[in-house]
């Protein structure tokens, strides 16, 4: 298998890379905008114990994209500079401002959906047999953009669900057995609902019953027990946002940096030093990702009592061990691989469109993902989203057209922005950023 990475530059990469070391990708192509992070990168890769695929650059797009079997959409589509515009406009107002939720990840789905088409156009055009990995945030939305054009050979991914699973099933006792599992939402908004052991055995009930192992892990934490017993699910991290939004917004508020402006700091600061010792750079790569995911999340783990992160949860590992599951069930034909996957919906719910991306529970074979069925959502749950996904798709309409009426219309949709008044002054502030020469 040959796979090119668009985003070759990015921190995530070698996390990819170590996954790779199975050897069946035979060639590892990586393509980026900025050669300096790229050449960091590689050199990281020449260091990653384990070893891995030969690699090679392109600066080209349709170079990097041609004989590609599979390729991996990672762009930041005006660095972290974007995200800290992105970020700040909102918290302005007086509303979060967050990467992928709120008026924070509109903004970014506004700047990254032309890019993203783009990209799919080229795919179609060059290496029309490939199949796409979405990687890139907000990933429903961006996902959902890009199956316009390659319908369901793009498939989205995200490592939270798949972490919510791991750490459910350490929490009720059954790591590290085989579990069975049922999880709908759309991306950053989803919910484990079903929670199996091999013999067939209710971990879930057992589990939201048991107040010490429910606030055992992470989002038990965050969330408190008393309201999972209410919800009788165990909703996504990001979920954190929509239900403590007062809570969540005064954290992020009297941290002082936002996440964007931390990572920004932290990335620089390692992108320079490993090109000035490249020698270092797979030691200065692992401390800095240690970094990285200690700081996951912090506001919202102070927001909900102040707590640190459980040392399993530390190795990084999510996005690269679902991309790797996936290219081998298509590549393999491995029918019977189900994983947490963003793919069109189907029928799985039907009061949403069948073209509409969803994050499900999918069976992998070498046609794609199918989504499999999963029981009718609560009247909660679907109102969320329905409405998240009224946003995104206005978002799309708005990123395609130019259209200022839809940019509009997505932000003030957003359950975290809470006026049209407010929505139409971050899409000013947005504007001017936009047009600054920072910008």
């Amino acid at each position: 298998m040959r796979l090119t990475i668009l985003g070759g530059g990015g921190f995530r990469v070698p996390l990819v890379y170590g996954a790779l070391a199975g050897g069946e990708v035979e060639e590892l192509t990586l393509h980026d905008s900025d050669p300096v992070r790229l050449g960091v990168i590689r050199a990281v890769l020449e260091q990653l114990p384990g070893g891995g695929p030969r690699v090679r650059t392109a600066e080209d797009l349709d170079e990097a994209l041609r004989g590609a079997d599979f390729v991996f959409s990672a762009i930041r589509v005006g660095g972290t500079a974007g995200r800290v515009a992105d970020e700040r406009a909102p918290l302005a107002e007086g509303v979060l401002g967050q990467e992928t939720v709120g008026a924070g990840g509109v903004l970014y789905g506004l700047r990254t959906v032309p890019v993203a088409v783009e990209i799919a156009e080229r795919v179609r055009a060059v290496a029309p047999g490939a199949w796409v990995i979405n990687f890139t945030n907000p990933a429903g939305t961006v996902t959902e953009a890009m199956a316009g054009v390659l319908g369901e050979r793009v498939i989205g991914i995200c490592d939270s669900p798949v972490g919510l699973v791991r750490r459910a099933a350490r929490a009720a006792g059954a790591a590290p057995g085989p579990v069975s599992y049922e999880y709908v939402g759309l991306n950053h908004l989803g919910w484990l609902r079903a929670l199996r052991g091999a013999d067939g055995t209710d971990l879930l009930e057992a589990l939201l019953a048991d107040r010490a192992a429910l606030e055992s892990f992470e989002e038990g934490r965050l969330f408190g027990a008393d309201w999972l017993r209410a919800l009788g699910s165990l909703p996504n991290e990001y979920l954190h946002y929509y239900y403590f939004r007062r809570e969540a917004l005064a954290a992020v508020r009297a941290a002082g940096a936002t996440r964007g402006e931390f990572l920004r700091e932290q990335q620089e600061a390692f992108f320079a030093a490993a090109a000035r010792e490249p020698s270092r750079a797979y030691a200065l790569w692992e401390a800095t990702r240690r970094e990285r995911e200690e700081t996951y999340m912090a506001e919202s783990r102070e927001a909900s009592g102040g707590w640190e992160r459980d040392e399993e949860d530390l190795a990084g590992g999510g996005y690269d061990q679902v991309a790797l599951a996936l290219m081998r069930a298509i590549a393999g034909d491995a029918r019977g691989t189900r994983l947490i996957l963003n793919v069109p919906n189907g029928t799985t719910v039907p009061q949403l469109p069948p073209d509409a991306i969803i994050e499900t529970v999918c069976e992998v074979d070498a046609h794609g993902a199918h989504p499999l069925p999963c029981a009718p959502l609560g009247e909660a749950e679907l109102g969320l989203m329905l409405q998240l996904k009224a946003v995104e798709r206005a978002t799309i309409e708005a990123a395609l057209f130019k259209d200022r009426t839809a940019a509009l219309r997505a932000l003030a949709l957003h359950p975290l922005v809470d006026s049209p008044a407010v929505a139409g002054r971050i899409l000013a502030r947005a504007a001017r950023n936009a047009d600054s020469p920072e910008g």
